[in-house]
């Protein structure tokens, strides 16, 4: 009678750190899903801003048209990206903001574009979405790196594999140089 108590004891203690595992999987889920949520929508936020932008610098530069044609074309390819994984997302955004930073070095050589009111503003706007998307990043990369933890390591990872949960991918970008942010001087 006393091993079947100790065993079923047992069994309720194993049952119990399952549960509490799986949870911990679920919010760490729904964390890193959250954190994308956040991403993506600093990224249309951006997306949305460019438009304005090249219509405010097509106002004064009639020869500078690739760049323009550049910043359209990596603006569309970002939003395809939409729907992709991470890794193609981050590429697509990766290049879009090379596209950005070349449209703001146009804009150094054109003194009345810079001192337009609404150039500035779109300037200062872009920035801080640009801040944005990296608080974002950060906190999406800090939720995937829990859920990875769990994901991977004992005696979590046996709860992990029996319901199917995956390591996530972290938003990275592939050139150390695009890690920052693009300045845009005055």
């Amino acid at each position: 009678m006393d091993i079947s108590w100790i065993v079923l004891a047992i069994l309720i203690a194993l049952a119990v750190y399952a549960i509490t595992i799986y949870n911990k999987l679920v919010k760490g889920r729904q964390m890193a899903d959250e954190g994308w949520s956040g991403i993506d929508v600093q990224l249309k936020r951006r997306s949305n801003l460019i438009p304005n932008l090249v219509e405010t610098v097509k106002g004064y530069t009639s020869h500078e048209q690739d760049v323009l044609h550049k910043v359209t074309e990596m603006r569309a390819r970002a939003a395809g990206a939409s729907n992709g994984g991470t890794a193609e997302r981050a590429q697509a955004e990766s290049d879009l903001s090379k596209a950005l930073v070349s449209l703001m070095a146009v804009a150094e050589n054109y003194p009345d574009l810079k001192a337009s009111d609404t150039f500035a503003t779109l300037q200062k706007e872009l920035s801080s979405v640009e801040d944005e998307i990296q608080m974002a990043r950060r906190y999406y990369n800090g939720t995937v790196r829990d859920q990875n933890i769990l994901v991977e390591s004992f005696p979590s990872n046996i709860v992990a594999n029996s319901f199917q949960f995956v390591k996530r991918s972290y938003f990275e970008l592939e050139n150390e140089a695009e890690r920052q942010v693009p300045k845009i001087d005055f």
